[in-house]
């Protein structure tokens, strides 16, 4: 019974841990890389579609995306998709590839997404909180109901707030990590 509290509130803090990763992957840097794109979505035959879904995206150098639709007809759709996503980028079609240029950011423009990715960190942590305190009630009531003595209800509370450390903790180096990666020039 309490095996199974503290296996799952490891998946769920993980899963937090995760969210907040692919949340980072979507706050743009000068770098290019094919995650930015993963959710713009393009109009496919009346159904949004993601673009990743209608047309192989890659890296063509370091500040570059190159997004070569599977069909001929799709490179307008998608052009306009990646030019009305709140991303800020300009795509040019060349021939059959339509090339993303990443551009510069600001020190202004890197001072506003690095309090994004703060507030982003400051959800996780929030999550990862609530995951230990529903933990914690479901750990009380199995002692209220007599199903686990105190010692090992205080055992189990005490591997839980371990375990929201040691997650509070990831959070905080992915943070300092994705804003050292934003400050990068």
């Amino acid at each position: 019974m309490i095996a199974d509290i503290k296996k799952n509130v490891e998946q769920k803090m993980s899963k937090s841990l995760e969210a907040l990763k692919v949340d980072f992957g979507k706050v743009r840097t000068g770098r290019a890389h094919v995650g930015i794109l993963d959710h713009v979505m393009v109009d496919y035959y009346g159904s949004a579609t993601a673009v990743n879904q209608v047309a192989n995206v890659t890296l063509t150098d370091a500040r570059t995306i190159g997004v070569q639709p599977y069909e001929k007809n799709m490179i307008g759709p998608i052009e306009k998709a990646i030019r009305d996503s709140d991303l800020g980028l300009n795509p040019s079609t060349n021939g059959d590839i339509i090339r993303v240029p990443m551009p510069m950011l600001t020190e202004e423009r890197r001072r506003d997404l690095i309090k994004v990715v703060r507030n982003e960190a400051e959800s996780a942590k929030v999550a990862i909180r609530n995951i230990r305190r529903d933990a914690n009630e479901h750990l009380k009531k199995l002692l209220k109901d007599k199903e686990v003595g105190e010692d090992d209800e205080r055992r189990a509370q005490d591997d839980v707030q371990k375990a929201t450390d040691r997650f509070v903790v990831e959070v905080d180096k992915a943070l300092q990590a994705k804003e050292a990666d934003l400050m990068a020039v």
